[in-house]
């Protein structure tokens, strides 16, 4: 009887185990980081991350005064910055969801394949976007650091309003070029 319950506890605690979601580990990256495959990503307030042929499985999130530097690198999941000192993409990167850079420093993002939506907002550093492609929109709000986008191509708007000064550039595609943007 007695090994029964055993037995009967035994399968109960494993059925339980096995229905309970995964969790995705997160990956806190000050240094370098080259070609591997992760879960998620974390860069620290205040540090920096060099990320080259680096493969995500989930999102990264860069922290407040941190700074990320990623080269031909993939991302199944979004790019979200609020607060980072420099958010640099290049080298045929792709993310497949949106790059948010919100109330920091500078950032570029130069050759990336972005599925989702790109948006600068509130940034104090010059902002450029060169040579993407962009599933949504590109949108540039209240930067006051200097804008400069070039030869992007957006499958969704592109959006400029109130930064300071105005952004400059050219030979973008999209269906719908708003206020700043629309000599872009």
């Amino acid at each position: 009887m007695r090994s029964n319950r055993l037995v009967m506890s035994t399968v109960a605690i494993s059925a339980v185990l096995a229905s309970a979601p995964a969790l995705a580990e997160e990956f806190s990256c000050s240094g370098a980081v080259g070609a591997v495959a992760l879960d998620n990503l974390f860069v620290p307030d205040g540090a920096t991350c060099v990320l080259d042929r680096t493969r995500l499985n989930g999102s990264v999130v860069v922290g407040r005064g941190a700074t990320l530097r990623a080269t031909s690198v993939s991302i199944n999941g979004n790019l979200q910055a609020e607060g980072a000192a420099f958010v640099g993409v290049a080298g045929y990167s792709t993310v497949g969801g949106s790059v948010q850079i919100v109330q920091g420093g500078g950032a570029a993002i130069e050759r990336a394949r972005i599925k989702g939506d790109l948006q600068f907002e509130s940034n104090n550093s010059a902002i450029s976007a060169s040579a993407n492609i962009v599933g949504g929109s590109l949108q540039a709000f209240q930067n006051i650091g200097g804008a400069a986008f070039n030869h992007n191509r957006m499958n969704g708007n592109m959006q400029c309003k109130e930064n300071v000064p105005a952004p400059t550039g050219g030979g973008n595609r999209s269906p719908s070029k708003e206020d700043q943007c629309t000599r872009l």
